[in-house]
């Protein structure tokens, strides 16, 4: 029916969130049910593939291996060891994207950074990034390695995907992630991962390419005729980069950009190279470390510059804003409190910081990840970082990398400014500059979309900046994401990030920094369900305000500290702060915050069933938040004044209140609040006879609910959608 297609509104704008899923009006394959969530997109995770040279062998024992392991109905999990360099990620890549159409429920991809300097990456992590990607939403992902292995085993159960564990420390960091069912995991790793035998880990252990093949592979990056016409100086070229597809293919980018050199001077040029570094007793990867020598030495200078300045970046990956920050360059971004920006030394300005990434780029220096964006090779970051280590003084190296925090703090309040326009904001502290802003474009989207996409890289900031010395931008871009942490909910990188930043604070023995952590963090555990730990941190902050004085932070901090005594079941304490905080927010000239208060009390006193009151303080409530321009809360005042009109048997009313409310909060994302306004329409339908709406605005209501993991109200709408269809058709009333 037409009405009832309308009624169940077919926009599932809140089931699933983060940039994994789209999920705008749907028209066919999409199903709506009682208890669950629209099916998500399957993740596509894999990096691009490269051209693969003579690894036919593997890649039949693989397709073996994983045909066994089919018939037996068991999943298929191999791992694939190997020398830095000889090409474990593009034998791992080639194979699996060509199992793409036999494995439709996605790919998933993980670089594990065995060889960080940072160190592996925690297996909790890569768990929480696998199961957002499968759909779960942020706030029904558990805290523990193993509550969160247990749901991603569940969700893979009945999926067909592939898995790349790139990059592997031990068996031991393998083990969690390893997906339910009759799926496919390759693991790569410098060392035999001989612990996974007990989990049916299948060995493939890469050896160098043979003589042949690695020319063949030195003739394609050439794509000219020098390795026909010079084939005794190929072979001898390939044979000093050992056989090492990476050595092969830098060495070659540097003879293809130079294409009247013979591949002699090359030969001569890597021989002296590979007898410094054998004097060095560097062993294992000496033909890539020798052939990246070369090819550093051959780069224009500020192309060399910029590629050993890369390696203070603390992140697995980065674009055009990070490289003119590097440079110190406005040129990429725009610049915001610059000293010295638009000139370069002894160049008479900067050079273009796209151009220098599409340079190291051809070279074979970077690989290109798509959207304008670059990662290294664990081996040639190691090398860049060599370089940055020889070549530039310590000082310069606290610079760059104040420059890079300084790029993603003003990026990031950028967005925070976005986001929440009413977040207050204490003024952010830069480095001397010139502070790079990255373009994300318009809008609360892309804000949260820049975020989401650089959270890896603003954590590895945060902790690294903490161990620099440079604990001012710990606290603050932990302070910047706040508004992120709210409306995506991220709750395990939201309680590392804001605990970085606490102890940052702490160091810099800078009070209102501390209670800004503190009342962020309660945040944090008042949405995971912690409500002790989150009153704790609200008490702490609140004892800190008043110790300094600061009347309006400590009425802010009173209406905090109402929320989780609400929480806990203790209303009389919470209508309490509430109550003072409201008057005392006004007084000190915060109405909306002080409007929120109210709202906060119209809330308990609805929930001791007080109507009269509870509708004067709504009312009032949100008569604050429009004035103070904040639309959102004042459609959750709305939703509130709904409640309590169809309490008091006025469903006319409510409907009115409801509707209004209604378009608000779906414009805003804002999906609990949403779901509730939903639930109350749903009563009122209910209440008129009009079964199909009730049920449609129930079963959206019920989605949404599970989706934002509020179980109580979830069982309620599912009671009130039972009952329903026991009553049948026969139960409805005319319908208004």
């Amino acid at each position: 029916m037409r009405g009832q297609e309308r009624s169940v509104h077919n926009e599932l704008s809140g089931v699933v969130q983060g940039a994994s899923v789209q999920a705008a009006v749907v028209h066919g394959g999409l199903h709506i049910r009682t208890g669950g969530t629209a099916e998500p997109q399957p993740p596509w995770q894999l990096p691009p593939a490269v051209r693969l040279t003579d690894r036919t062998v593997e890649v039949e024992r693989l397709d073996r291996h994983r045909a066994l392991a089919a018939q037996r109905d068991h999943p298929a999990l191999a791992a694939v060891s190997g020398l830095g360099g000889v090409g474990k990620t593009a034998l791992a890549l080639a194979w699996l994207h060509r199992l793409r159409p036999d494995f439709p429920g996605g790919q998933l991809y993980a670089d594990l950074c065995a060889q960080a300097p940072a160190g592996p990456v925690d297996p909790a992590q890569v768990l929480g990034s696998f199961l957002r990607g499968l759909g779960v939403p942020p706030q029904q992902v558990p805290d523990g390695v193993a509550e969160r292995a247990a749901m991603y085993r569940t969700h893979t159960a009945d999926r067909r995907i592939v898995v790349l564990l790139d990059d592997a420390a031990t068996a031991a960091q393998v083990r969690p992630l390893l997906p339910g069912r009759s799926n496919v995991t390759l693991v790569t790793s410098r060392r035999r991962m001989s612990g996974l035998a007990l989990e049916g880990g299948y060995q493939v252990h890469l050896e160098p390419l043979s003589p042949e093949a690695a020319v063949e592979l030195l003739a394609v990056t050439l794509a000219d005729d020098r390795v026909a016409t010079q084939p005794d100086d190929a072979r001898a070229l390939v044979g000093l980069c050992a056989g090492l597809p990476l050595a092969v293919r830098v060495a070659g980018a540097r003879l293809a950009a130079r294409p009247r050199r013979p591949i002699t001077t090359m030969v001569r040029a890597l021989t002296a190279e590979r007898g410094r570094l054998d004097e060095l007793a560097i062993d294992g990867d000496h033909g890539v470390r020798a052939a990246l020598d070369l090819s550093y030495q051959g780069l224009p200078r500020e192309a060399a510059r910029l590629y050993r300045l890369l390696g203070v970046h603390p992140g697995t990956e980065f674009g055009g804003g990070v490289a003119a920050a590097v440079l110190g360059s406005a040129r990429g971004g725009s610049a915001e409190g610059v000293s010295g920006a638009g000139t370069g030394p002894g160049t008479g300005e900067w050079p273009d910081p796209g151009e220098l990434l599409d340079v190291l780029h051809d070279a074979n220096l970077l690989i290109d990840i798509g959207e304008d964006r670059y990662r290294f090779h664990d081996l040639v970051r190691l090398h860049a970082v060599g370089k940055a280590a020889e070549e530039e003084t310590a000082a310069e190296r606290v610079a760059v990398f104040r420059r890079i925090a300084d790029h993603y703090l003003a990026t990031a309040t950028r967005a925070e400014r976005s986001i929440d326009p009413r977040h207050p904001l204490r003024e952010r502290s830069y480095g001397p500059g010139p502070v790079i802003t990255e373009d994300f474009g318009d809008g609360v989207r892309a804000a949260l979309d820049w975020l989401e996409r650089e959270l890896p890289n603003l954590l590895a900031v945060i902790r690294r900046a903490r161990t620099t010395g440079e604990q001012d931008i710990s606290w603050q871009l932990a302070d910047a994401l706040g508004p992120f942490f709210l409306r995506r909910k991220h709750y395990d990188i939201w309680h590392t990030s804001h605990a970085e930043g606490l102890a940052a604070a702490r160091e810099l023995r800078d009070g209102p920094a501390e209670c800004r952590m503190l009342t962020s963090g309660g945040q944090c555990a008042l949405g995971r369900g912690d409500t002790a730990n989150a009153l704790e941190m609200f008490e702490e902050a609140a004892r800190l305000f008043a110790a300094a004085g600061d009347e309006l932070g400590y009425a802010r901090t009173s209406n905090y500290r109402g929320l989780a005594h609400q929480r806990a079941g203790r209303p009389d304490e919470a209508a309490e702060l509430f109550a003072w905080a409201a008057a005392e927010l006004r007084r000190c000239g915060d109405p909306r915050a002080g409007g929120l208060a109210r709202l906060n009390a119209a809330d308990v006193e609805f929930g001791r069933g007080r109507l009269a009151r509870a509708a004067e303080d709504a009312a009032e409530a949100r008569t604050a938040l429009l004035t103070a321009d904040d639309s959102y809360n004042a459609a959750r005042a709305a939703t509130l004044l709904g409640r309590i009109c169809l309490g008091d048997g006025r469903p006319d009313e409510a409907e009115r209140w409801l509707a209004g409310a209604l378009s608000v909060l779906r414009e805003a994302a804002a999906h609990y609040e949403t779901a509730r306004a939903l639930d109350v329409l749903g009563e009122v339908a209910e209440l008129r006879g009009q079964r199909e709406l009730a049920q449609g605005h129930y079963r959206e209501a019920l989605d949404l609910y599970v989706g934002v993991n509020r179980p109580g109200p979830a069982d309620g709408v599912r009671e009130r959608l039972r009952r329903l269809d026991e009553a049948g058709p026969s139960g409805s009333g005319a319908g208004g």
